[in-house]
């Protein structure tokens, strides 16, 4: 039998539910982490609209206030991550059992057995990626 594995890897996080929860924030450059005076601290991650001027994630705050002068810093909620990291493990659920935590956005699903009876890989992904645009 093949083993048929996903990867899931949800970028930009943090800065996606902080944008989804703050309309002020959409469009805009933000990092969630570091310091707004570029003191200390690094970067958790950074929206697209920071990335397009180079910050990223693991970055300080003084290099990404350096390259991105009208970044937006804000404190992580990770209570709010864990939330919303629960209710997509719930939709991965639908699909599989065997999933493999990383961290809270990244997990491995091993859809060998997929519950819905799909079949492909390429399809489960797929429809998760759209439950959980929706959700």
């Amino acid at each position: 039998m093949q083993r048929k594995i996903i990867h899931i890897d949800m970028d930009a996080f943090y800065a996606s539910i902080e944008q989804r929860d703050h309309p002020e924030y959409r469009g805009k450059p933000i990092v969630v982490g570091g310091s707004p005076e570029g003191r200390g601290g690094v970067v958790a991650t950074a929206s697209y609209e920071a990335r397009k001027f180079g910050v990223r994630s693991a970055m300080t705050s003084k290099k990404a206030l350096e390259l991105c002068p009208q970044v937006i810093f804000i404190y992580p909620r990770f209570d709010v991550y864990k939330q919303v990291s629960g209710q997509i493990r719930a939709i991965f659920s639908r699909y599989t059992d065997l999933i493999e935590p990383l961290s809270l956005d990244e997990a491995f699903l091993d859809v060998s057995f997929d519950k819905l009876g799909i079949g492909s890989a390429i399809d489960i992904a797929t429809a998760i990626r759209g439950r959980s645009a929706r959700s």
